[in-house]
């Protein structure tokens, strides 16, 4: 490598982000004693204060048992409300339009059975070819619960010949020619597999000028590129916690639904306990009479203790906000990009991450030329320290996570790649 650890240890005091905030898991191989963690695209490092919060959630539950619900210091009959201002705050929403709830995947359900409503000619659901599987498992089953086709119903938009990202105009060109036949557009605001960030704002207006609905799946997008869905006029959003948001595994997800459609009595809409209004819900009546309300897609009671270390994270955004954290983002993956320019020089790698920093997040994807990624990521981890992930058979991501990744977690990225992966000789 041209570039020296000392640069990077140069960059690091110019340029902190709050490691120290973040349990860092020990590293496994090599010679330092802290891993380089470039996985938070698949699983965010646990903030210190969870632990503490949370046992303090338990602790409510052990002095006050069922009194918790209104005398814990944080009470849980309204503690899905201390989330609901920096959720939308983090997706750019109003306070009505935000609410933290299940997981992703039953979220897109429970929006897709209000807004994906086949009629006519217009059937058709629009995905990216790389979409995450569960998008399209979810899709194509909501096209068979309709008593639709999926493979005449669910359309794969695929990047052009030689190219691994679809781009913006790819999908607005399709709705300028196939517009009158789509009812509901549902992207990854960040590709996971490529990290291409696509123009949601661009987009979603061609798709409201086609007459489709505009859904987006912002698993890879929130916490790491800045969002303005009520501004961009996103029909509704769901994102999952446990990658950029540093949730935990599984934690819980959120949802978006722009505040026309808030009180709109003729969408369907699955209902629960908690989709009924607060100030009523006690009555005991059979009828349900939701708000106008993103919480009237709520259905169950809030799990208090998987609410709060999505709490503790949200804060912590709120406190450092997106604005600086998409500045270092742009540094950090900017520098690993020149590092990586030199180590697939003469190696079978190629990064398929657009180069243009508007048009991707925090992580760069390398497609290797021969062998397993998964076998790859496992000696970056057990021979150099380094935790990458794989998506079989052969795409290593990388994601330097603004809030905690280093610099020097960078350089030892690119060092480890160049010393595991051997240059062709000719």
């Amino acid at each position: 490598m041209y570039t020296s650890a000392e640069e990077a240890h140069r960059r690091d005091e110019a340029d902190p982000g709050h490691r120290h905030l973040f349990h860092v898991p020990p590293a496994d191989g090599g010679d330092h004693p802290e891993s380089a963690y470039l996985a938070g695209n698949s699983l965010g490092l646990q903030p210190r204060a969870t632990r503490d919060e949370l046992l303090a959630d338990l602790d409510a539950w052990g002095r006050l048992g069922v009194e918790g619900h209104l005398e814990a210091e944080r009470a849980w009959l309204p503690y899905h409300e201390l989330l609901t201002g920096p959720a939308a705050r983090l997706v750019g929403a109003r306070p009505t339009e935000a609410v933290v709830m299940n997981s992703l995947t039953v979220n897109l359900h429970l929006l897709m059975v209000s807004f994906y409503r086949p009629a006519g000619a217009r059937t058709r659901i629009v995905i990216e070819d790389a979409a995450f599987p569960s998008d399209s498992y979810a899709v194509r089953s909501q096209a068979r619960f309709h008593g639709l086709d999926p493979d005449d119903t669910v359309v794969r938009l695929r990047p052009r010949d030689g190219e691994d990202a679809l781009r913006t105009e790819d999908v607005t060109d399709y709705l300028a020619a196939e517009g009158d036949r789509v009812a509901l557009l549902l992207l990854g605001g960040v590709n996971y597999l490529t990290g291409e960030l696509l123009d949601i704002p661009a987009i979603t207006a061609a798709g409201r000028a086609a007459g489709a609905v505009v859904g987006w799946d912002l698993a890879h997008a929130v916490g790491n590129v800045p969002l303005a869905l009520h501004d961009w006029d996103v029909d509704f959003a769901a994102w999952c916690s446990y990658k950029y948001l540093n949730s935990g595994p599984g934690a819980l997800a959120g949802v978006f639904v722009h505040e026309r459609h808030l009180g709109d009595e003729s969408l369907p809409r699955f209902e629960g306990w908690w989709s009924t209004a607060a100030t009523t819900r006690f009555e005991m009546t059979p009828v349900s009479r939701p708000p106008a309300t993103v919480e009237a897609w709520q259905i169950s009671n809030p799990p208090i203790f998987a609410m709060g270390p999505v709490r503790t994270s949200l804060e912590l955004f709120d406190a450092v906000g997106m604005t600086a954290l998409r500045a270092r983002s742009q540094r950090l993956t900017g520098w690993l990009e020149s590092l990586l320019d030199e180590v697939t020089v003469g190696r079978p790698l190629r990064v398929v991450t657009p180069r243009d920093p508007a048009r991707r997040g925090c992580q760069l994807s390398v497609r290797i030329g021969s062998g397993s990624a998964a076998e790859l990521t496992k000696r970056l981890r057990y021979e150099h320290g380094v935790i990458a992930d794989a998506r079989e058979p052969d795409v290593v991501r990388f994601a330097p996570v603004p809030l905690y990744s280093t610099y020097l977690d960078c350089w030892r990225a690119a060092t480890a790649l160049a010393s595991t992966v051997g240059q062709v000789t000719s």
